[in-house]
């Protein structure tokens, strides 16, 4: 199971108790889930106004930045292209899984020191991961766009004789070169038209060299012909071929054009090959900062609305359940109901109150995922589509 439940509920006598009535009934007794403590540190708790207004702000953070992990994830399984079933091993959080780093969730104080205010943390996590989030959109266009043309080049090379490009099937001895008056035309005949076109060839126009055709190149559906004649009547002779569905293409023999465009197609991919590398990495490191980002902003929304939920002096016990599997999610709501069912039991009808209360969203009240104890939920796979939280 890739989903996990972060909850939080008041110390009982202590915050160990709660957590062993919470482990023994859920995965001692009924075996519904492993569970693991979420280690949050002591924040600074600020004012019940800010705390009010802040919980709204991290839901909006919550989204943007686990959008961004997502996209990251999707744009390396993107990159890695036929080597997208190593994905899942490159996809990690501080050099290890995404179900282990959240288990042993650690607070990084360096990055997000806990003697700046909540507010504070909260607006270093939304800067960091909006970097991510421009330097993706600039490296994924910068290397789409030579994948992009690596790949049209790669296109004309190998298509239809009628689009593709034809330096690579041509010889210079199957042209007439250097001539004021003669000129070498190439013709794309259908395969099933051969006959017709051998037959006709010299009488499309007057002044068509006698003989003069030769069969270059064949593929599925065509073959490719040359065909030599005066050039004053070159334009005629392409009408009068294009009547009998025969194509000639726009073509004229220069080495140094075709060689240049070898030389363009092997330096794309040399280019592709050399960034290649270092995207690769800088999109597993960014993922992790984004990914860890992330689990930091789970941890700021459970201690926001533990405190508004249960108060002040600060005494909430953070857990970690992974439901064993889907088919047991109800009755692990039914035992966590029967556990702290009692915390709603003196607090108000939601269905009664003004919905334009602030901060009210935060609580994630009246959005039909109301329950007596702080829940989130998180989703370790990073390519299926956004979970509710």
């Amino acid at each position: 199971m890739s989903e996990f439940w972060l909850i939080s509920a008041p110390g009982e006598k202590t915050c160990q108790q709660t957590w062993e009535k919470m482990n023994n009934t859920t995965a001692k007794t009924q075996n519904l889930s492993s569970n693991t403590k979420f280690h949050i540190p002591d924040l600074k708790v600020g004012t019940l106004d800010i705390l009010v207004g802040l919980s709204d702000e991290l839901g909006k953070l919550d989204s943007y930045v686990e959008s961004v992990a997502r996209k990251v994830a999707q744009y390396l399984g993107d990159v890695l292209e036929d080597q997208k079933d190593k994905l899942q091993e490159n996809l990690l959080a501080n050099g290890v899984d995404l179900a282990t780093y959240i288990k042993r969730f650690q607070w990084d104080m360096a990055k997000y020191p806990i003697k700046q205010s909540l507010k504070n943390i909260s607006e270093i996590i939304g800067k960091q991961v909006s970097q991510i989030d421009a330097d993706l959109k600039s490296k994924s266009q910068a290397y789409n766009n030579l994948k992009g043309n690596l790949q049209a080049m790669a296109r004309k090379a190998t298509g239809s004789l009628l689009t593709r490009s034809l330096g690579d099937l041509v010889k210079k001895e199957d042209f007439v070169n250097d001539s004021e008056y003669l000129q070498t035309l190439l013709v794309v005949v259908p395969k099933q038209c051969y006959d017709d076109w051998n037959e006709k060839y010299e009488t499309l126009t007057d002044m068509v060299v006698p003989r003069s055709t030769k069969m270059i190149y064949e593929d599925h559906d065509h073959g490719l012909f040359t065909v030599t004649m005066f050039t004053r009547v070159v334009d005629e002779y392409k009408h009068h071929a294009r009547e009998n569905r025969f194509v000639v293409r726009d073509f004229q023999y220069n080495e140094e054009e075709m060689t240049a465009g070898k030389n363009e197609l092997s330096k794309l991919a040399s280019d592709k090959k050399k960034q290649f590398g270092p995207l690769v990495r800088w999109l597993k490191v960014n993922f992790s900062e984004a990914f860890t980002a992330w689990i930091h902003v789970k941890a700021l929304r459970v201690f926001v609305e533990s405190v508004l939920r249960y108060g002040l002096p600060v005494n909430f016990q953070a857990m970690l359940l992974q439901p064993l599997n889907k088919k047991v999610h109800r009755k692990l709501r039914d035992s966590l109901q029967q556990l702290f069912g009692h915390l709603d039991s003196s607090s108000f009808a939601v269905d009664d109150l003004p919905m334009d209360i602030p901060g009210l969203s935060g609580l994630n009240i009246g959005q039909g995922e109301y329950y007596p104890y702080v829940y989130y939920s998180i989703n370790t796979d990073m390519l299926s589509d956004v979970v509710k939280r």
